[in-house]
């Protein structure tokens, strides 16, 4: 099917401006005002909604192969649809981890099978993600986006400094979950006001900057590409800001949860535990000034979906995780573009043209491009209702907050993968 998009405010080279766009055969032929169909084209009107290119989530959990009582690719995939997303990387915590070809191959026939959307899943750095052994990263190297043993920190200098040198050679990203073990001693939410009013155990900012100051350090070594996941606090955003301007070929992300709430904003409630924890105001403000300095490059959810009984057992006792894909655009519109914090062009480039370039995932409207893009009535107000989620995790810290902003229709090369009715 062919389409005309009339009357939308698009998303062109970092500016939004009216127009028309007219998609044939997957791809966006013409861009311009008061466009004419052309032969079997169905016409929309979009009443000045927004045309965004789709949004690129490099670090998700689909928890398949090996889980899917929390989450499988087909529901993963259209939760992300559903919120806007074209593309997502999900990481390779499953079970089997995919740390050879025989094993990504199960998730690869997953994906070809049930994916709604584009998914590029990661390599693991090490086998089992146990830390002490490389994994095959050279036959792996063909199939995956990158590297990453997200869930977990490689401990050992040697071993992650061998990995940098081998993803070097092939052209790849190491992706970092950066987390010192010895560090945690029994931890599960920030050690910080709360946590010392209520009696839980903390989990020290040291636990995550410490490892990020080692890695640049490896990163100084190896030349390889480094990617920093789910930045948390205010040290990590200043080493970062130092090795960048140390010409270091380092990047990274940060979530929407952290970037909106705070250790003050939580409740005994296992919908507010995920790792890293929220961490202090000041942690929060820091991360804010990231994104608006360019220090940090882009925002990815960490969507990490877990069974109801699992999340249903405080702050103390449920799995850390909490779903993203569904409410990141409209509780970051919300809080951060309406209230002027960041434009609204600079959440879109930090939801898909930053994220599309580091990891060379094809991104931005254009004409010749596949027509993967989502689009928005930014007028809708309502109130973030799980129940609604097609994503089978249903903790988030965001349920029943006010947003504006709905996507009601996502495309991936042209052919539609969610409308709203």
């Amino acid at each position: 099917m062919n389409y005309l998009l009339k009357n939308g405010n698009v998303f062109l080279n970092g500016t939004i401006s009216r127009k028309d766009l007219l998609i044939v055969n997957g791809n966006i032929v013409s861009i311009g005002s008061s466009l004419a169909p052309s032969g079997n084209t169905d016409i929309i009107d979009l009443n000045n909604c927004f045309i965004f290119p789709g949004f690129i989530d490099v670090h998700v959990h689909l928890r398949e192969p090996g889980f899917s009582y929390k989450e499988t690719i087909k529901s993963g995939s259209l939760a992300a649809a559903h919120g806007g997303y074209t593309d997502i990387c999900p990481m390779p915590n499953l079970s089997p981890v995919p740390d050879s070809v025989e094993n990504l191959k199960i998730q690869l026939d997953l994906i070809e099978r049930d994916a709604v959307i584009n998914v590029y899943p990661y390599g693991s750095i090490t086998v089992n993600e146990q830390g002490c052994q490389l994994a095959d990263l050279d036959s792996l190297n063909p199939y995956v986006i990158a590297f990453s043993d997200d869930g977990r920190g490689v401990q050992s200098d040697e071993i992650m400094l061998s990995a940098m040198k081998k993803a070097k050679s092939l052209g790849k990203i190491i992706a970092a979950h950066c987390e010192v073990n010895e560090l945690l001693r029994g931890g599960y939410i920030h050690d910080g006001d709360y946590a010392k009013a209520h009696g839980h155990k903390g989990i020290c900012s040291e636990s995550e900057w410490g490892q990020i100051k080692r890695d640049i350090k490896l990163v100084r070594q190896s030349g390889c590409k480094y990617h920093v996941c789910h930045v948390s606090t205010k040290e990590s955003v200043e080493l970062i800001r130092q090795a960048k301007k140390d010409g270091l070929d380092i990047t990274c992300e940060t979530g929407p949860h952290y970037l909106v709430l705070s250790d003050k904003d939580l409740q005994e409630d296992g919908r507010f535990k995920m790792n890293p924890p929220l961490r202090s105001e000041e942690d929060k403000l820091a991360l804010i000034e990231g994104i608006k300095d360019g220090t940090i490059d882009m925002i990815a959810t960490d969507h990490a979906p877990h069974s109801a009984e699992e999340k249903s057992r405080g702050l103390e006792k449920s799995a850390m995780g909490v779903v993203g894909l569904e409410t990141s655009f409209p509780v970051l519109y919300t809080n951060l573009v309406k209230n002027n914090v960041i434009t609204l062009e600079k959440l879109v480039s930090l939801m898909s043209i930053a994220p599309g370039k580091r990891f060379n995932i094809e991104s931005g409207i254009d004409i010749g491009k596949p027509a993967n893009i989502a689009v928005w009535n930014l007028d809708t107000k309502y109130t973030v209702d799980p129940d609604k989620f097609f994503s089978m995790g249903r903790a988030t810290p965001f349920r029943d907050m006010e947003v504006c902003g709905q996507c009601i229709i996502t495309m991936v090369k042209g052919e539609i993968k969610w409308k709203q009715i």
